[in-house]
């Protein structure tokens, strides 16, 4: 009997000592939605940073986009004035809708951000719902329905032009948060 209150106190004292371990392994990426350089910066405090991550998503948004034959094709999933011909880096023609915003993420360590960072383009449908390249797909290799190529689009759940959501992965995983800029 007193073996087993010996060993049932060791193993009470030791567990937060195995709960702080895991806390040193989580993943923390901070993420946020963007409609503009602007407000990215007004947000994040790095308009730099914010113009890097347009740039690059702009770039990847003809690679990444839903690419539909016609412009009637495309405007019955995105407004018609947001679909445009656009040239893919092969130089073939297709109708898409023009990029509506941008992701930014960024891992963390100990709370504090690591340096560079991860973008990419965002579109807003006709039904005003946010969509990005899935991220599972790798980019165009993906099958988006309803069109002939693109990446295969998944929603997103962000609000645009908000402060960055920090995320954990991994073990806890469940949690969510809102930093304070920067």
């Amino acid at each position: 009997m007193k073996r087993s209150r010996t060993a049932a106190l060791l193993l009470m004292s030791a567990t937060p000592l195995l709960l702080t371990a895991c806390q040193g392994d989580e993943d923390l990426t901070r993420e946020g939605l963007f409609t503009s350089v602007d407000s990215c910066a007004a947000q994040t405090g790095d308009r730099a940073t914010c113009q890097q991550a347009f740039d690059k998503s702009q770039a990847e948004a003809a690679k990444d986009a839903p690419q539909f034959a016609s412009r009637e094709e495309c405007a019955k999933n995105y407004d018609w004035d947001r679909c445009a011909e656009q040239k893919d880096s092969g130089g073939h023609s297709f109708f898409g809708p023009m990029m509506a915003g941008f992701f930014i993420s960024q891992m963390m360590r100990n709370g504090s951000p690591m340096a560079g960072f991860n973008s990419g383009p965002a579109w807003r449908n006709s039904a005003g719902a946010w969509q990005r390249p899935d991220p599972g797909t790798g980019g165009a290799s993906g099958v988006y329905s309803g069109s002939r190529a693109g990446a295969k689009m998944v929603p997103v759940t962000a609000t645009p032009d908000r402060a960055m959501t920090v995320t954990r992965g991994g073990f806890g995983s469940s949690f969510g948060s809102r930093s304070a800029g920067g």
